[in-house]
């Protein structure tokens, strides 16, 4: 049996173009025998991913920016004070397919990953040309879902989940859009400013994706004369439109409060924010993978213009914010799905970040749910905003009763949420002045009682403080009153 060079066929097991193996002659079946069998296995990990997250967001009770996405959901509306509205419209239709229950809350983010991971999987053949695909869409796609930013933000419900799954499959229709010829080009382009647009509406931190590729654009002569990326433009801004609308219609309090970050400068604690944004990104990538997004960018700069673009430019923006300001380690999750590209770029073998990243999101669940390690319950952040809720609720409930009291009274946004989605027997007022921003009713009672979190742990409980648990011990206390004709807007309840 003699050896030569065998191509593979294009197709969707195929190597990218240009690029041949050496293999005996009569090896070209098993050779795609074999990445068929690679494929299955890989698509067969991350349907077992799926089916993990799926079982997490059951499983782990809501935390209170969750049940405050979820107030969000049952009054639909073109954006929010802290954002825009997509993280609202998911968490409508999960709760219309699965209730009001942490799962229905959380369903298309588990969900969300299997296509995202399959735009990825793709947009690696398209804007990854140097290097040998299929292996390069399986060795993106795991890297991506071994973050930890994913493992358990896909199993939760924020902005930045519906954000992460656009920008990836924004990234597969720019690599047809970079890659097609012809009018084929102009359509794909066109679809990727629709998306960047629902990117957008998930998240304001997009707008760097969108800023990110007008700048490749522009310094690449080729695409700077196609008609298709000026044409994008305004279905980008058109797609954008119920968000800007609705900041119009509220004297632009949304793009105010996320704008208006940039202009902190605590220059004497650059050192402190700089330390913070690095230590985030090493946890929330986890370590290894961490390593790899780093040689990745640098070796976009040398041979990858739009990765490096895409990369680099929103990743200097939150280096510049944090020599000011803190910056939290979700911002830059907009990233991760370029950074899980250009990682493949540098060339170096991806198994043990894979595997650690995995074994690490795996360790974080565990803890989640059965929480072995011995952490003292208030200092556990997990259970620090999931414990003991709906055990709580319930003592509010039984102290109103007790009362007479006919609401509930809570000035703390997150609060207000949790009690208003954790029980249906009393009607929840909140005072935050954001409320204002909903059309919900204005209401006053005669008797109401008002909780409020206290800052720590008191040594010795009294009768006016209830606190949640977690394996018999206290996460949280609150100091619970009862006031005289408190007033607020009424929030919605569980339907």
């Amino acid at each position: 049996m003699g050896t030569g060079t065998v191509r593979l066929p294009q197709g969707p097991w195929s190597v990218s173009s240009g690029i041949t193996l050496c293999l005996p002659l009569s090896s070209g079946a098993d050779v795609t025998d074999n990445f068929n069998k690679q494929a299955s296995l890989f698509w067969a990990l991350l349907v077992a991913l799926t089916v993990t997250r799926l079982g997490l967001a059951a499983c782990l009770p809501l935390t209170p920016d969750e049940a405050y996405y979820w107030v969000w959901s049952r009054h639909l509306q073109g954006g929010y004070f802290d954002h825009p509205f997509m993280v609202a419209l998911w968490i409508r239709i999960g709760t219309w397919l699965a209730g009001d229950t942490s799962l229905g809350v959380r369903l298309l983010g588990p969900l969300s990953v299997l296509p995202g991971s399959w735009a990825l999987y793709h947009a690696a053949r398209l804007l990854l040309p140097s290097r040998p695909w299929p292996v390069s869409g399986f060795q993106a796609v795991l890297l991506l879902n071994a973050t930890l930013m994913l493992g358990l933000g896909s199993a939760t419900m924020t902005p930045d989940t519906p954000l992460v799954f656009f920008v990836s499959v924004s990234l597969f229709a720019l690599g047809k859009a970079v890659s097609s010829s012809g009018g084929r080009t102009t359509g794909w382009w066109l679809l990727t400013g629709v998306l960047l647009g629902l990117a957008f509406d998930s998240k304001y931190t997009a707008v760097l994706i969108g800023l990110a590729l007008g700048g490749a654009v522009l310094t690449t002569p080729r695409l700077r004369k196609q008609a298709g990326p000026w044409l994008a433009m305004p279905l980008l801004i058109i797609t954008t439109t119920p968000v800007l609308l609705w900041n119009a219609s509220h004297h632009w309090v949304s793009l105010l409060k996320q704008g208006g970050r940039a202009g902190d400068w605590h220059l004497a604690r650059a050192s402190q924010f700089l330390l913070e944004l690095l230590g985030g990104q090493i946890g929330l990538a986890t370590p290894l993978i961490f390593g790899l997004f780093a040689l990745g960018g640098w070796a976009c700069i040398k041979r990858n213009r739009l990765l490096a673009w895409l990369s680099l430019l929103p990743l200097a923006v939150f280096v510049t914010h944090a020599l000011g300001d803190r910056v939290q380690a979700n911002w830059p999750a907009v990233v991760y799905p370029v950074l899980a590209l250009a990682a493949i770029e540098a060339g170096r073998s991806v198994r043990w970040p894979v595997i650690s990243g995995i074994a690490l999101t795996v360790l974080v669940y565990g803890q989640a749910v059965f929480s072995p390690l011995p952490f003292p319950a208030a200092k556990d952040p997990i259970q620090r905003q999931t414990a003991g809720w709906p055990d709580f609720s319930q003592k509010l409930v039984a102290r109103a009763q007790e009362t007479g009291a006919s609401a509930f009274i809570a000035e703390e946004y997150g609060l207000a949420s949790q009690l208003a989605l954790t029980q249906n027997s009393l009607p929840v007022l909140g005072s935050d002045p954001r409320w204002s921003l909903f059309s919900f009713p204005p209401a006053e009672v005669p008797l109401g009682l008002k909780i409020e979190e206290l800052h720590r742990i008191p040594a010795a409980l009294d009768q006016d403080t209830l606190c949640r648990q977690s394996h018999g011990h206290n996460v949280r206390c609150y100091r619970v009153d009862v006031v005289k004709m408190p007033s607020g807007v009424q929030l919605p309840g569980r339907a």
